[in-house]
């Protein structure tokens, strides 16, 4: 009697290879600067607020026990703070961990302030007042139009999905 040893599937394949998933330089990169930007005392090292406000910047809605509880974790000389390199190890976790479609519906939301589910010119206005675009009434209702496939003069949640999902 033989023994074949076979792959997980059961037949002679070999088992697949989970993809590794990493990071972007980019978003390497604006780890890195969310740190040494929010490090105000230049120690190396982020306390509690500096913590809190770098995780902000990451686009992370953080409450008060989730920048106390990556401290808990990662602060090892028990010092209240970390140091890059735990806090990189930490954000890392954090981006890869995040849900693409819970991200797209919160930024659909930040520009659907009133609630109505979609996008209107109206929204556009206030989203570009609130970063300091100056942009004229026919260039908002340009953006509008490019991608209001359903053509009702306003960005629904599949167009904005559309809109952040194609390549450009």
């Amino acid at each position: 009697m033989s023994l074949t040893l076979r792959g997980e599937n059961g037949s002679g394949d070999k088992p697949k290879r989970r993809k590794r998933r990493e990071l972007s330089l980019e978003q390497k990169q604006e780890i890195k600067e969310a740190f040494e930007l929010f490090d105000s005392d230049k120690d190396q090292m982020i306390n509690y607020h500096e913590l809190k406000v770098a995780m902000r910047a990451l686009g992370f809605d953080v409450k008060k026990a989730d920048v106390l509880k990556v401290l808990q974790e990662y602060d090892h000389e028990e010092v209240g703070k970390i140091n890059f390199e735990d806090y990189n190890e930490c954000m890392t976790e954090w981006i890869l961990n995040r849900d693409p479609q819970e991200e797209m519906m919160t930024s659909f939301k930040l520009f659907d302030d009133d609630e109505t589910g979609k996008i209107s010119v109206r929204n556009l206005r206030r989203v570009a007042r609130e970063i300091g675009e100056n942009v004229n009434e026919d260039e908002l209702r340009s953006m509008i139009d490019e991608f209001d496939y359903n053509g009702d003069g306003e960005i629904d949640l599949e167009e904005f999905v559309t809109i952040m999902t194609r390549d450009t």
